[in-house]
């Protein structure tokens, strides 16, 4: 069982969170074209070694926040809310 640390609550049981995909991508305009969508939807990055992601303290605060995790050890490196960089 990992330990997730939550900006908001302290370090909470995995069971406890979300994941909510890559953080800091910019979601296309509604008009954009069949191509954009589809490299926004399906074209990710198979990132080895430290990855940010969004997750969703979902069965805690109920916050979303984003973390820089390491993909290969599983290591959260650092966590922050969101807005923060």
């Amino acid at each position: 069982m990992m330990l997730i640390p939550c900006p908001y609550c302290g370090p909470r049981d995995e069971l406890e969170f979300c994941y909510g995909g890559p953080a800091h991508m910019t979601r296309p305009e509604l008009s954009a074209t069949d191509e954009e969508w589809t490299r926004y939807l399906y074209h990710r990055q198979n990132t080895k070694g430290p990855y940010r992601e969004r997750w969703l303290h979902a069965y805690g605060c109920g916050l979303w926040f984003n973390a820089v995790r390491d993909t290969i050890t599983h290591e959260f490196q650092r966590v922050y809310r969101m807005g923060a960089s």
